[in-house]
């Protein structure tokens, strides 16, 4: 079982070194949020109003359909 174990951990400080040495964007801090795109929400406001306003319809014809 330690053999596994050490043949895991040599396997792996090897894959990160030829990651690293490959001078590929190798980022190993997580996700990441870019803040230089803009946040387009004037462009979904329309899209969402229109929406919401025909929610109340398919729900009051749902009603109706149910209670006939």
């Amino acid at each position: 079982m330690w053999k596994l174990l050490v043949g895991f951990a040599l396997f792996a400080a090897l894959a990160i070194f030829i990651l690293m040495k490959s001078g590929g964007s190798i980022d190993m801090s997580g996700e990441k949020h870019d803040v230089a795109a803009p946040h387009t929400e004037s462009a979904s406001a329309p899209a969402a109003a229109a929406a919401s306003a025909a929610l109340p319809e398919a729900a009051s014809a749902a009603a109706s359909a149910a209670s006939n």
